[in-house]
This record gives C-alpha cells, structure tokens and sequence, in this order.
C-alpha cells in the first residue's frame, strides 16, 4: 500500500521534473530551453489536447517550488496560473516581487507539508529545484514520482539526484511515450506494508 493509498483525504506529494536523457534538468547556467526543441514525431506515441491538459492541470491543488525555480517561472511567464504557490526560501522578498497566489516559507519542511499544507491541499507538487526535491526525497515526503525524459543528451550541467539519496525502491505505476517523443514515467512509493 502507497503512503497515501486507503485514505481518500489524505494529502499526496508528486515530485514533478523534466530530465534529460543522461539525467540532468538543467544546463550548467540554468537555462532550460532545451526542453522547448522541436524533436523527431514519434509515431506511435500519444497526443492530448489543450483541453485534456487544462483538466489535468485544474486538479493541482498546491505547487511547492525552491527560489530558483520561482524566478525561473516569473522569467517565462508564470505557468501557474492562479494556483496557489509556495516557495521555499531563506531568503528576503519584498512583497512587490510575489504574485496573490504566492506564499514564501522558510523552515522544516515537514512542518510545511503536513501542517501547513496537507489541512488546505490534497494533490500537491513539488516541482523544483534539484536541493529542494531532493530534501523531500530524503524527509519521504514525496508520494509519487513524475518524472518526463526529454529526447536530448546534455553533457553536463544540473542533476536531479545527487549523490546523497540513499537506495530506495519506488514501483512503476504507468509509462506514457508521447509524440513527440518525451516520456512519462510514473512511480508510487514502495511500502514494505502488507495489505
């Protein structure tokens, strides 16, 4: 059984990531254009619309992002939306520099998922930067892992997994190959709980 899975109520924590083919989410200046290459048409992979993508994209209670990320967002327009936003930072922001939807927290991460946000938030994700998803990895505050494979080799430049996760088996929910030849792999927390 899933961390969450039984309790229909309970708060869920997707980690939500683009990677490269040799697994890195950024180049080395941070840049993520990238991800915007036009690639090869892949067939027999799948296509969905601008209105299956606004449903999907509707259910998102919460997204949690680092500061980076958050800037990042601001520079490409804010992909957003009006959903509610928190940023995990130490850092000073004035308040000109947020939007309505965004709240900055700065503290135990834990505290920020089940007190803070689980009371407010059932499907909640987590989408950057490498430290913070990497944290939550570590906290197990992460539910389910979405992770998309860009069709590009970078070289080099920012992981999403670093050297400081300890081994951890997580199981395969779905697989989905798209056309343009992007793919969705989607896994559950492993429990060594027996139903």
């Amino acid at each position: 059984m899933a961390r969450n899975e039984g309790n229909a109520k309970k708060r869920s924590v997707t980690l939500h990531v683009v990677s490269s083919l040799d697994g890195f989410i950024a180049k080395k200046d941070n840049s993520v254009s990238w991800m915007d290459s036009p690639g090869s048409v892949y067939e027999a992979g799948v296509s969905i619309s601008e209105e299956e993508i606004a449903t999907f994209i509707k259910a998102i209670d919460c997204y949690v992002l680092g500061s980076r990320t958050y800037e990042h967002a601001l520079e490409l327009g804010w992909p957003y939306g009006d959903t509610p936003v928190v940023v995990v930072s130490g850092r000073e922001w004035p308040p000109a520099s947020s939007r309505k939807t965004v709240e900055f927290y700065s503290g135990d991460l834990k505290t920020l998922v089940d007190v803070k946000l689980a009371p407010r938030y059932r499907n909640i994700w987590l989408v950057g930067g490498a430290m913070l998803c990497q944290r939550f990895l570590e906290l197990g505050l992460v539910d389910e892992i979405r992770l998309t494979i860009a069709p590009v080799l970078l070289g080099e430049g920012l992981r999403l997994f670093g050297g400081l996760l300890k081994e951890e088996r997580w199981n395969l929910k779905n697989v989905v190959a798209y056309r343009n030849g992007f793919v969705e792999l989607s896994y559950s927390a492993f429990s060594t709980s027996t139903c």
